[in-house]
């Protein structure tokens, strides 16, 4: 509510994430508007019995002079910010195949930034999910059973070196999920797998509580269970690693988002044999909890490279499981 007594509306924006070679293209706002001076991603307010692409194909060529093929547009987040005298939704969408080289048509600074290069404090604070969402891989792979450090490193190392079926890369994280390692031993696990993944270029992310990342303050993030999830009230870790919690449902994603995660995974999606005695939720359960998520969602659970697509058309970050990628005993 206003000062009035008025409820402030909400307004709805067309955000365009635009991607080329590896770079997004951003822009600086008007020093004259709302959050003036500060970066963003182009776009602008949905106008009146306007779609969303429509409003983001008129908004992009006005701004910047390029041209959006809408069947291109892929859903991105949907994110709700209150800002105290203006609320928001920011509806965000990706291209990689906008025509036409970018310029300020209306005076502003454009330019196309490496994701890695993009500063929370430079944007609006509403864009901080749309940041993470493009830093984050499409691919959370977690590991399977691990009984021994000996073990647990054989298994890595012959993981990493298959690419993955269909795109060939390598997971850009890994979690190191290992619940019936001692302690002691998961410590030791976690430090040669931290070398072992960087130099497959990817990141290794501790999976437990938060004094396993104590333990290892290296690691690229860590990754809460639902139950050690819940025992928090803020952020365990800092802002320059990676948080992700694992969710089943909306109130536990709404849980994750207050305690400042920048990702969940969301499942199981299918059946898993990973947990055979949990039913799961489905496409359509997995899509409608995923339009609540105002932080970037992987779907988990029974899920391989070949439901990668669908879990993207639909606004998903990409996959996360075990035996799409774990070596099979």
């Amino acid at each position: 509510m206003s000062g009035t007594g008025t409820a402030v509306r909400e307004i709805h924006v067309a955000v365009g994430v635009i991607v080329r070679a590896g770079r997004v293209l951003i822009a600086r706002r008007p020093d004259h508007v709302h959050q003036g001076g500060l970066l963003e991603f182009p776009g602008g307010k949905v106008e009146l019995n306007e779609t969303v692409q429509d409003a983001l194909a008129r908004e992009i060529y006005e701004e910047t002079g390029l041209k959006i093929p809408q069947g291109t547009l892929r859903p991105v987040i949907g994110i709700r910010h209150d800002y105290g005298d203006k609320r928001v939704f920011l509806d965000v969408w990706r291209t990689d195949q906008a025509q036409g080289e970018a310029h300020g048509r209306e005076g502003q600074f454009v330019d196309w930034v490496h994701p890695d290069d993009l500063r929370d404090d430079d944007f609006p604070a509403a864009n901080r999910p749309i940041i993470r969402a493009l830093r984050l891989p499409s691919q959370l792979a977690i590991t399977g059973t691990i009984d021994t450090v000996d073990a647990g490193v054989r298994q890595l190392r012959s993981a990493l070196a298959e690419p993955l079926q269909q795109n060939g890369e390598s997971p850009g994280l890994v979690i190191l999920r290992a619940p019936r390692m001692a302690a002691e031993d998961y410590c030791s696990l976690a430090t040669l797998a931290s070398g072992i993944c960087e130099a497959a270029g990817a990141g290794l992310v501790l999976h437990g509580s938060p004094a396993v990342f104590d333990g290892n303050p290296g690691a690229a993030g860590l990754h809460l269970p639902w139950r050690e999830a819940e025992k928090l009230d803020v952020r365990p870790v800092p802002d320059r690693v990676w948080l992700g919690v694992s969710c089943h449902d909306a109130v536990q994603i709404d849980h994750a988002v207050t305690i400042g995660a920048d990702y969940v995974t969301l499942g199981p999606v299918k059946l898993t044999a990973t947990h055979p005695g949990m039913p799961a939720i489905g496409w359509a359960r997995f899509r409608e909890l995923l339009s609540r998520a105002t932080i970037p969602v992987f779907g988990l659970g029974g899920l391989e490279m070949a439901d990668l697509d669908q879990v993207k058309r639909v606004g998903g970050q990409g996959i996360a499981g075990i035996r799409y990628w774990w070596p099979q005993n």
